[in-house]
C-alpha cells in the first residue's frame, strides 16, 4: 500500500522531536522509530485501527502519548496528523 503524508505532518513530528530531543537525543530517535513503525503496520492492515471521526482512523503509539490519524483511499494510506493524546479530539480534523 502506498503511504503519502499531509504537508503538515512533518511539522507535527518535528515539534514532538524537538521536545523529546531536549530530554535526550535517544528518546527523540525512539519516538521517530515508533511513529514510522505504527505507520508501517497501518499500511500492512489499514482497517485494524478504529475510526476517529470524519473517516480518519487512529493508531496509538505504544510508548508515547501520541497517535497517528490517517485515511484510506483504495490502495493509498494518507497520514493526516501525528498529535498528542491530550489534544482536543477536533484538533486537526479539518485537514484535507
Amino acid at each position: 500500500m502506498e503511504v503519502i503524508y499531509h504537508p503538515l505532518v512533518k511539522r507535527d513530528v518535528t515539534e514532538a522531536l524537538r521536545y523529546y530531543h531536549d530530554i535526550a537525543l535517544r528518546l527523540g530517535d525512539e519516538f521517530l522509530e515508533e511513529v514510522e513503525s505504527v505507520i508501517e503496520k497501518a499500511a500492512e492492515n489499514p482497517l485494524r485501527h478504529h475510526l476517529a471521526g470524519r473517516g480518519f482512523r487512529r493508531a496509538n503509539l505504544p510508548r508515547f502519548p501520541y497517535h497517528v490519524l490517517y485515511e484510506v483511499n483504495g490502495e493509498m494510506l494518507r497520514v493526516m496528523h501525528v498529535r498528542h493524546n491530550k489534544r482536543h479530539p477536533d484538533y486537526g480534523m479539518n485537514r484535507t
